[in-house]
């Protein structure tokens, strides 16, 4: 059976698109208490993953001993725009752990915010390692390969040992011990794992159940606009939640979410990838659960419009999303 479908668009009166997906919702007990669609089917979590990746980084001590800050946890779980105010954080972070961008395994990649791009080119300027979306995981990499005195040099590489404690972190939390794994758009591997797997990961995290789970996601839920950027949907919904939920898109339509006060992790994905749908299905979702403040309302319903600014249809969840209850 192929999966429901969880956000329409429309233009006028019809709908002209769909997005099908799959939806996992599970307790820090591991309890199932919401699905629908394909939850066991293995999938890539990309960036959704970073909050794990980023628990060897501060549970090792390595977090501790260099003396990072709470914006740069935040930062080693971002897929930020490139912007100064992640650029200059991460550049600062390198030197004083003794590296460089050079360091970074990730390659090169134009700013994401637009003024950011616009300034870069006026003057002539190139993409760089630094305003590479990943560039905060891949520093908080490096530190960890520091603390623990082994090379810096192929970090990014399955079988270092940085990598490896990603991927134990990782099996304990999800309780899943196949992980196949796929080279992420950064260089590192990004691990895959069912959907309910996923989110039993994530509910832990909610839960406190590792040790760094509740820097984390202080950090992330502080610290938005680092984790994401300018007017991003991570940025926008956390602050929205008021501390309530942290959250984190992944490329080809995956979204994790996390709510400590409740204990549940929420996972989900768009079979087509398209990143407008996850926004929309996470925000339904969050909604529903009585998290999704104003400041995030246009993400539940947002306008089409041409090239005029005109409103001219909407992105919005379909009706098997209205049918979210937790048992």
């Amino acid at each position: 059976m192929p999966n429901p479908i969880l956000v329409e668009v429309t233009r006028a009166n019809l709908v002209e698109s769909i997005h099908r997906g799959s939806i996992a919702i599970t307790d820090a007990n591991g309890a199932i208490r919401f699905a629908i669609g394909d939850i066991e089917t293995p999938v890539y979590p990309r960036s959704s993953l970073k909050p794990i990746q980023a628990l060897p980084l501060v549970e090792s001590g390595a977090a501790e001993a260099f003396g990072l800050s709470d914006e740069e946890v935040a930062l080693a779980c971002a897929s930020h725009s490139g912007e100064p105010m992640h650029t200059e954080r991460v550049a600062a972070w390198l030197s004083r752990i003794g590296l460089s961008e050079d360091d970074l395994a990730c390659g090169p990649q134009a700013p994401r915010y637009e003024p950011t791009l616009e300034a870069m080119l006026k003057v002539g300027g190139k993409p760089s390692r630094l305003q590479n979306n990943c560039s905060g995981k891949h520093a908080g990499f490096l530190t960890l390969a520091r603390y623990w005195n082994t090379s810096a040099a192929g970090y990014e590489r399955v079988d270092h040992p940085v990598q490896k404690a990603v991927a134990t972190s990782l099996r304990t939390l999800s309780g899943v011990e196949e992980l196949p794994w796929g080279v992420d758009g950064c260089a590192a591997p990004n691990f895959a794992l069912p959907l309910t797997g996923f989110a039993r990961a994530l509910a832990k995290l909610a839960g406190y159940k590792t040790k760094g789970a509740e820097r984390i996601l202080r950090s992330m839920m502080a610290h938005p606009e680092l984790v994401a950027g300018s007017g991003r949907s991570c940025t926008a919904i956390m602050r929205a939640s008021g501390g309530h939920a942290a959250v984190k898109i992944g490329a080809e339509g995956v979204y994790a979410g996390i709510l400590p006060e409740r204990g549940l992790g929420i996972a989900l994905k768009i079979d087509d990838g398209a990143a407008r749908a996850a926004e929309t299905a996470i925000a339904a979702i969050l909604d529903k659960l009585g998290v999704l403040g104003d400041g995030a309302r246009d993400l539940l319903v947002a306008p089409v419009t041409n090239t005029r600014g005109a409103t001219v249809g909407e992105r919005r969840p379909a009706p098997a999303l209205a049918e979210i209850t937790l048992n």
